[in-house]
């Protein structure tokens, strides 16, 4: 049984794999027969191994039944969107929402499901497992595990010059062999879990406290961080995209920074990344999962800070403060099957103006763009660009269908962050106000093949690493914080990243602590 599955497995799940091996190899030449017949005889092998690890007669065909209709799923994202299994994909999937998970599956995914899970359920229900006694069966799996193993090392040693050079210059594509990635992704991350539940959480911040300017102020000051979601520079207009996505931001007084490079590709890793201290220049998830956020420190410093979620949580980044969901459907006109348009977020924002309690700070975690189903990110009146790909299974659309409602909904997302910051701008008599609007991760559209995020950030390509970021500063506020409107502009011209978020909003609301530096915040020139 072990075998058959493992032949399978090899010869029928591994397409991706076996894609990327051949870039820059010709059918014509013997040694690439000679390599991909070794790959195949190696994946067989791995798969042999792990399989007479798990499988027991009694258990067998549930647990043989369970990887192969899991195997079946990840195929099917892996060849439509170009999906990587590694352990931040793991950790996305076992931490989807039902939501999110509903857009993800559709009538189209039925074939792929009947021919790589529903013929294999159905050969694997006819098969008999004969009862052995125990020396018999453990000496026949040492056997078949003895085998396993050596073939698996006779084979990389048999081409190990074009394997070492494989593995060593493409890293990412252990994450293509299926089902091994998701057996070591999945165990990654609950083992990281369980390490992450005995480990004390390490808080920062401690002498966080406000700078003696503090004592000049007469009236209340509060900072909106609006995190985006999935939107990518490349179709961003103020950043010099040929069509005018952002064109509410483009008429206010905004500083748009056009060169900005996000921490991960994806939401769990970006998050808790961008309001750490350490991001992405000396990265380790470890220490940022098990880290209080910035937000902590902005707590300890005096000001009121409120996370506000219209998507899949802080990841941790809010843990312990005031958080609030956003997709509640009080409103029928912006809420359906469980999800809110983000204008739902701005009675935040107005709740906060009508009740003012002091110095605040205010974070509104939008939906944003999140794929596959960008038709249903934005209002009616939003879909300007047409035609549009109005269904989450993007490969059935043209690309420019899909490029046309990702576009919608940047729109729908320009609309969000100006009304945020026309609702400062009419508390401006009273309150001290400023907004930065910074996206967590890009999206691929098709480049490449590619579709989504959340490729290994090693060989990400730019469509999902490069974000749009924008700050907009009250009158009175850059007068009370001696910020200068020409410096900025000349900082967000500069290359960024979201390294800076952290120490940029120590900066900009002048809070002292041990953990700031100088050097990674983007208005310390600026301020007189």
């Amino acid at each position: 049984m072990a075998l058959v599955a493992s032949l399978f497995f090899a010869g029928a799940c591994n397409t991706v794999f076996f894609t990327a091996v051949m870039v820059d190899r010709t059918w014509s030449d013997p040694s690439t027969w000679i390599f991909v017949g070794a790959m195949a005889l190696l994946l067989t092998a791995l798969h042999l191994a792990l399989l007479c690890l798990v499988l027991e007669r009694r258990s067998a065909h549930v647990v043989l039944g369970v990887v192969i209709v899991t195997t079946a799923f990840a195929t099917y994202y892996m060849q439509r969107f170009g999906v990587y299994i590694d352990p931040t994909m793991a950790r996305n999937v076992l931490q989807t929402e039902v939501p999110e998970a509903r857009e993800l599956f559709g009538w189209g995914m039925l074939p792929h499901l009947l021919v790589f899970a529903g013929l294999p359920l159905l050969l694997l229900s006819r098969v008999r497992l004969v009862a052995r006694t125990w020396p018999r069966a453990l000496a026949t799996r040492i056997g078949w595990l003895t085998v396993a193993l050596a073939v698996t090392v006779l084979t990389v040693l048999a081409v190990f010059q074009d394997f070492s050079s494989l593995m060593r210059n493409q890293t990412s594509l252990r994450y293509l062999v299926t089902p091994a990635n998701i057996a070591y992704s999945v165990g990654h991350v609950l083992l990281a879990e369980t390490r992450e539940a005995v480990l004390p959480t390490i808080e920062i911040g401690l002498d966080a406290a406000l700078a003696p300017s503090w004592a000049e102020r007469r009236r209340p000051v509060l900072l909106v961080i609006v995190v985006g979601e999935t939107a990518r520079a490349a179709n961003w207009g103020l950043s010099g995209y040929a069509r005018q996505t952002t064109p509410q931001l483009a008429a206010l007084d905004v500083i748009n920074f056009r060169d900005v490079t996000a921490c991960g590709t994806n939401t769990e890793v970006s998050l808790p990344c961008m309001f750490a201290p350490v991001g992405r220049r000396d990265y380790n998830e470890d220490r940022i999962r098990n880290s209080q956020s910035l937000l902590h420190v902005l707590d300890r410093a005096g000001f009121r800070v409120t996370w506000i979620d219209n998507q899949s949580g802080c990841k941790g980044v809010c843990d312990g403060l005031r958080e609030e969901r956003a997709d509640v459907p009080v409103d029928p006109a912006l809420c359906a099957d469980g999800r809110c348009l983000d204008e739902v977020l701005l009675r935040g924002v107005d709740r906060l103006l009508k009740n003012p309690q002091g110095n605040a700070v205010l974070v509104l975690h939008m939906l944003g763009n999140h794929g596959p189903s960008y038709f249903k990110r934005y209002p009616p009146a939003f879909r300007r660009f047409e035609p549009t790909c109005d269904t989450g299974e993007l490969r059935k659309c043209e690309r420019q269908a899909i490029v046309n409602a990702y576009d919608n909904a940047l729109l729908y997302t320009d609309h969000v962050v100006a009304q945020a910051i026309k609702r400062l701008q009419g508390a401006s008599a009273h309150l001290d106000s400023a907004l930065i609007y910074v996206s967590d991760h890009g999206e691929s559209l098709g480049e490449k093949g590619l579709y989504l995020h959340g490729v290994p950030y090693a060989i990400a390509p730019a469509e999902q690493t490069q974000v749009p970021m924008v700050w907009w500063l009250s009158k009175g506020y850059a007068e009370s914080f001696g910020l200068q409107r020409e410096c900025l502009l000349s900082q967000a011209a500069q290359p960024a990243t979201h390294d800076h978020l952290f120490h940029s909003t120590l900066g900009l609301l002048q809070v002292q602590v041990g953990e700031y530096e100088r050097k990674l915040d983007l208005s310390a020139t600026c301020r007189r």
